[in-house]
């Protein structure tokens, strides 16, 4: 897996960044930014520690996909890592197999860092050969949905 590593600076507290990243206020917030990576973007579950939680959106036939996720730490406004362990196809888990081999154990983290109200938000995530260039695209365009709405 090939890791890779974002940073934004965004004009709000440490709170706020996390709270409108996760959607924990309004999970508008979080359909918004991730909007980026699929406009139906959304999650079901919880992000407390040790909680399951899945990615999901829909394709272009409609139907529903994602990954299945693990809250593997929770701090909150400082660090949340998510370890990625599957995907969701339908409402079906697949947990094996080669296509869930090449992500298993795959991090999401976020790293919110706070000084005098200006908040560096660090997302280090890993990823496979074949995602590389459109995370490399598409993050950048995401996290600057995330300040747009954080610094409201």
């Amino acid at each position: 897996m090939k890791k890779l590593q974002f940073k934004i600076e965004i004009n709000a507290p440490a709170q706020k960044v996390y709270e409108t990243m996760l959607g924990l206020k309004d999970k508008a917030t979080y359909e918004y930014w991730v909007s980026a990576f699929n406009p139906t973007s959304t999650y079901e579950g919880s992000w407390e520690k040790e909680s399951k939680i899945y990615f999901v959106g829909t394709d272009e036939s409609g139907k529903k996909g994602g990954m299945v996720s693990e809250i593997e730490e929770h701090q909150p406004a400082k660090f949340v890592s998510i370890r990625h362990y599957g995907f969701l196809v339908g409402d079906t888990e697949v947990t094996t197999g080669e296509q869930v081999e090449k992500w298993a154990g795959g991090h999401e983290n976020y790293t919110y860092q706070e000084n005098n109200g200006t908040t560096t938000l660090t997302v280090d995530m890993d990823t496979i050969d074949e995602y590389l260039d459109y995370f490399e695209k598409t993050y950048p365009a995401a996290l600057a949905r995330l300040k747009e709405i954080s610094e409201r």
